[in-house]
């Protein structure tokens, strides 16, 4: 379900988050790895503005989705906890490692197999 914002778009977020709309787009991944490869695919710059944009708004969403049937969630519910999760993952970037990867890993990496049961 999406709403209709104030300026006539559509909405992909519940009303009360309109404002983070513009992150749906690249940020709103289904999967940790999409929303891994997202993050790397992001300059260190692009990460911070993410993760300022959606910190500081992160206790009011799960105040929000604590309401909410995690296993029901509407459309525009999910999205917004997959803003959340993204914005988790982006936060060891942006506070710790102050680069899109984890320093001094070179070519290595795993593949994550489990994922929420959201």
């Amino acid at each position: 379900m999406s709403a209709v914002t104030s300026i006539g778009t559509a909405s992909t977020l519940p009303a009360r988050f309109a404002d983070l709309e513009p992150w749906v787009a690249d940020w709103a991944r289904p999967t940790r790895q999409e929303r891994y490869d997202m993050r790397l695919s992001k300059k260190y710059g692009e990460l911070e503005e993410f993760y300022d944009a959606i910190a500081p708004r992160a206790e009011e969403a799960i105040e929000y989705l604590n309401g909410r049937d995690l296993d029901d969630l509407a459309d525009d519910d999910a999205r917004l906890l997959q803003l959340l999760y993204s914005m988790i993952l982006v936060s060891y970037a942006v506070n710790v490692f102050m680069q899109p990867r984890i320093p001094d890993s070179g070519a290595a990496f795993f593949n994550t197999t489990a994922e929420p049961a959201v």
